[in-house]
This record gives structure tokens, C-alpha cells and sequence, in this order.
């Protein structure tokens, strides 16, 4: 006995969101952050030192290095990133030139999304119900509707805020399970399509770092497609085992292929893994639990079971890595197909909900970026101004009138849309999501114009390396037993210095000096055969101090 489809929606409520405003919308999420900042700390600015030695021939392709210390896989999203700052520098900075195919991989992502909750929506069992006296929304009308509320959704994530932004191989491996995700959902349709993009989709996802979260989604895939209805699904299950086997074979060729499990699951490890799923997969996750009970009865239709496969994974990815943050994006494309679903059997209240808790949230979140960012240009209010001096000692703000003009102008918008939403007759199957995702773009692009300068001065190297500078002569090279990844590229891009950051460097380099960088008060005594020169600190680093060591010249 077939279960009743819980879809109605009608002719008006499947129109389609107007295409520019949807343009402008991802223009203004995708775009923000990619020009005036440096690489940023940790994984940001590692995976650029590394793209950075291969464009400049101090590392090997089929090896890379960043300061002598072998790359843990990944190679392709580093080739890629090399590629481009090969091509376009000097022209542009390399910082820069490593970004612009990140930026259009997270565009890429967006589009992916898109298509296959359009695919997945264009299904039997996914159609709304017709009406007795017709004026049911039509199938490709629908579809389109459904996708756009799929796109708004995966734009709202919270998640993918950061991460989506950085110049990592985990973009790269969002890119590649959305691209694996489309080609399930094009099935029935694209033949060809499909079958490429899952030939390509699952050795991107192995070269990219992932190889066991290819390895299960493409046996989970492939049982998907076995017990499909459509014939033309069925035919994809020889293609996905096939690309699976190439991720495999070239993860093994590139030394990929580890076992990093480090899971180990009690109850207060559960618990921040629950905290870490309620922000992270917002506002996704309660839809896609509404999803789950309103479509109970058709779990088994490929509108629901495609992207739960790409969702288990990436969640039994995430329990099986302790919790990692990159593991967990990987489950965004599906939990936005998944909440797109969710919006046709929306009760209204639910949606007004939604529409209050979005509107206060993000116009609180937008006001105060904006009252912070008048304390630190003119001092006033004085709290807010004490606590930035506090908080990032010795930075010295600037005025850019671009900048504050783009901020001014996302403003007005948000304010346009709030009065939008707020007016009547607004029946369109994505109306929901329309205030989280443009909330999420204009705190965004607001930190990514007003704040910029600010947060570039905390979460830059640049002021260590500006204070570095008098001490070591330009081109030196510098021993770093253990140093952080993200402090070795720092030094060899700002420098630039030539680093050595083997373990045991101190004792077998013959670089002339050294750093060390330690959670202490002072410097301790120096190694045999070295002198301190001098101590720095980071102005936003408490805690932490950078010795500088030269060697002793022996006679």
C-alpha cells in the first residue's frame, strides 16, 4: 500500500525566485573575503604555503612538502591552487590567485546543489499531490522552486560559513560530494551526465584527502541505485563501483589511503558532538527532521535516500574523527536537499517561527558589527573600543569608503527584504529560508568590508612577521623543530625566509637561525650551538612567545 504523497502546493506558491536576486544573493556570500586579507591561521594558511612551494618549485608535485615536512595526501586540491598562482602571477598576488579557484569551487557547490534537488524534485514519488480541480503546481515548476529553497538553505548553513571560504582541500572535497550528489540525482534524466560526474566525483573526493568517505559513498550509492525503480538509475551501479575502485587505486598511488579513525566515544565527547551538530548543521537540521516524519512513508524514493547516503557518510565521518568540523561540512549539500523537501509541508506557524527567531537574530548580529565598528573608528561607544584596544593591542584602524559603502548598501537590502517578507501574499515554497540565508549573507559580507581590516590584524601572521623582520636578514634560512604548518608558510611567503621544519631540525640543519614558539612567561636556556637573539610575541597572543635563536659560529 502506497503512503500518500504530504506535498500540496499550489500553481502561485511553485514560482521561481527571481534569478538576479538569487545571483546577487550567492555573489554576495561567495564573494566577500577573497581580496584584501592574507592567508589566515591554521589550515587557511597551511594548504596555501604548500600551493606556494609548488608554483615556485621548492617542493615537488608528485611529493609535496611545506618546510621539508611531506604532505599528508590531498595532492590535487594543493595542484590545483599551484596551477592557478603558476598562471596568474605576478599579475596578481599570490594569496590571491590561490583563492579565485576555491571561490569558484564553493560557486560550483551552490550550482550542484541546485540541479540535483531540481533532478531528485522532478521524481514520481517526489511530486506534490494534483488537486481535484486542478491548479497544482506544474512538475518543472515545482522542481525549480524546490531547488531554489534547497540552494537558500545551504547558504543559511552555518557550517559552511567559514570553512566554504578557505583555500583548503575540504572545499574541494564539498565540491566533489556535491558533484557525486548531482550525478545520482541526474540519473533518470542524464545519462551521460551522470555517469561523468560519478566517475569524476569519487577519485576527486579520494586525490582531495577523503578516500574512505568515497569508498562508503560510493558501495552506499551503489546500493541505491541497484534497488531504484528507474531503469536508467540501475544502469549507474557499474559506473559508481567503477569510480569508487579509481578513488581507491588513486589514493593508494598518492599515499592517501590511512585509517584515521581517533574516535573515542563517552559521554561528554557525545555531548559536544550533539552542541557541535545543533550550530554546525543550522538551520538545516530541524527541516530535515520535519523532512524525515512528514515523508516517513518514502525514505526508500531517491528524493530522500540520495542525499541520506551523502549525509550518513559524512556524519559516521564525523563520529569516527572525534568530532572533526571538515568531516561534518561534508553532510551540508544533502542536509540542504534534505530541508529544501521540508518547506512544501511547512505549517504556518512553523514558517512564521522561522521568519521571527531570523529577522531578530540577524538584524541583532548585523547592529552590533555595525556599533563595533564605529567604537574602533572613532572610540565611541567606549566599551566596545576598550575591549577591541584589549583584545588586538596596537591595531590601528583605517577608513575605506568602498568598503563602508558596500556595507551601507547590504544593509538597505536586508531592510528591503525584511519588509518583504513581512508583507502579505508571499506563498512561494521557499519564502522560508529567504530571511535565514540573506541574514547569513549580510553578517558575512558585513565582517568581511567593515571587520576586515581588524580581523586580518588577529588572525594574520603578518604583525609576528613585521617584528621578525629586524632580526633575521631577508632570504635567511631558519631551523623550525615542530613548527606549526601555518607559521612555516607564514614565513615563507612574508619573509620571505627559507625554512626548514623537519623534526630535529636544530640539530641536523645548518640554517644560520632558528625559531621556537612556546607557551611560557620567557625564554628558556638556548639549545647547544645556538644563542637567543631575541624574543617576540604576537600582539593578539597571550601566553605565547617566539624565540629567535642564532647559531654559534664555530672556528
Amino acid at each position: 500500500m502506497s503512503v500518500p504523497n504530504p506535498a500540496l502546493v499550489t500553481r502561485s506558491a511553485a514560482r521561481r525566485l527571481p534569478r538576479l536576486a538569487l545571483l546577487l544573493l550567492c555573489a554576495a556570500y561567495v564573494l566577500p573575503g577573497m581580496f584584501g586579507r592574507d592567508p589566515w591561521r591554521n589550515a587557511d594558511l597551511s594548504a596555501f604555503g604548500v600551493m606556494l612551494g609548488l608554483a615556485e618549485g621548492r617542493s615537488s608535485w608528485l611529493a609535496p612538502t611545506l618546510g621539508g615536512v611531506p604532505l599528508d595526501g590531498a595532492p590535487l586540491p594543493h595542484w590545483l591552487g599551484a596551477v592557478f598562482i603558476a598562471l596568474l602571477s605576478p599579475a596578481l598576488d599570490p594569496a590571491i590567485a590561490a583563492r579565485m579557484p576555491f571561490a569558484l569551487l564553493l560557486a560550483v557547490v551552490l550550482a550542484l546543489v541546485w540541479y540535483a534537488t531540481f533532478h531528485l524534485a522532478r521524481t514520481d514519488a517526489a511530486l506534490p499531490l494534483p488537486f481535484a480541480f486542478g491548479g497544482e503546481a506544474a512538475p518543472v515548476d515545482y522542481a525549480r522552486a524546490i531547488a531554489d529553497g534547497a540552494l537558500l538553505a545551504l547558504v543559511a548553513s552555518l557550517g559552511l560559513l567559514q570553512l566554504g571560504h578557505e583555500t583548503t582541500p575540504e572545499l574541494a572535497q564539498l565540491a566533489s560530494v556535491s558533484l557525486l550528489l548531482y550525478g545520482l540525482a541526474a540519473a533518470p534524466f542524464r545519462d551521460t551526465r551522470s555517469r561523468a560526474a560519478v566517475l569524476a566525483a569519487l577519485p576527486m573526493l579520494a586525490g582531495s584527502g577523503a578516500p574512505w568517505v568515497a569508498l562508503w559513498t560510493g558501495l552506499a550509492g551503489a546500493v541505491v541505485c541497484w534497488r531504484s525503480s528507474y531503469e536508467r538509475v540501475r544502469a549507474l551501479a557499474p559506473w559508481m563501483l567503477a569510480g569508487t575502485v579509481a578513488a581507491l587505486a588513486l589514493a593508494f598511488t598518492t599515499g592517501g589511503l590511512r585509517w584515521r579513525v581517533t574516535t573515542t566515544l563517552d559521554v561528554d565527547t557525545a555531548w559536544s558532538l550533539l552542541r557541535q551538530w545543533l550550530w554546525f548543521l543550522w538551520p538545516a537540521w530541524p527541516l530535515v527532521l520535519w523532512t524525515l516524519w512528514r515523508w516517513r512513508g518514502h525514505l526508500g524514493h531517491r528524493h530522500l535516500s540520495v542525499p541520506l547516503v551523502t549525509v550518513a557518510v559524512a556524519l559516521g565521518a564525523n563520529l569516527a574523527m572525534d568530532g572533526w568540523d571538515r568531516a561534518l561540512m561534508l553532510a551540508l549539500p544533502g542536509m540542504a536537499v534534505l530541508a529544501a523537501f521540508a518547506l512544501p509541508t511547512l505549517e504556518r506557524s512553523a514558517a512564521a517561527a522561522i521568519d521571527w527567531f531570523s529577522m531578530f537574530f540577524f538584524t541583532l548580529c548585523a547592529a552590533a558589527i555595525w556599533v563595533i565598528y564605529a567604537a574602533f573608528q572613532t572610540g565611541t561607544p567606549a566599551k566596545p573600543a576598550a575591549n577591541v584596544a584589549k583584545l588586538a593591542p596596537g591595531f590601528e584602524a583605517t577608513m575605506s569608503w568602498p568598503e563602508l559603502a558596500l556595507g551601507i548598501a547590504a544593509t538597505l537590502a536586508w531592510l528591503w527584504l525584511l519588509r518583504w517578507r513581512t508583507g502579505r501574499h508571499r506563498e512561494a515554497v521557499w519564502k522560508s529560508m529567504v530571511l535565514p540565508a540573506g541574514g547569513v549573507a549580510l553578517c558575512w559580507l558585513l565582517l568581511m568590508t567593515l571587520w576586515l581590516p581588524l580581523l586580518d590584524y588577529a588572525r594574520s601572521y603578518r604583525p609576528l612577521i613585521e617584528r621578525l623582520v629586524p632580526h633575521i636578514p631577508r632570504e635567511a634560512c631558519i631551523a623550525g623543530d615542530a613548527l606549526r604548518p601555518s607559521l612555516v608558510a607564514a614565513l615563507e611567503y612574508m619573509g620571505p625566509w627559507r625554512v626548514d621544519a623537519r623534526p630535529q631540525s636544530l640539530e641536523r640543519s645548518r640554517c644560520g637561525y632558528a625559531l621556537q614558539v612556546l607557551r611560557a612567561a620567557q625564554a628558556p636556556p638556548a639549545p647547544k650551538g645556538w644563542q637567543t637573539l631575541t624574543v617576540v610575541r604576537r600582539p593578539t597572543e597571550r601566553g605565547e612567545i617566539t624565540v629567535v635563536y642564532r647559531r654559534i659560529a664555530t672556528r
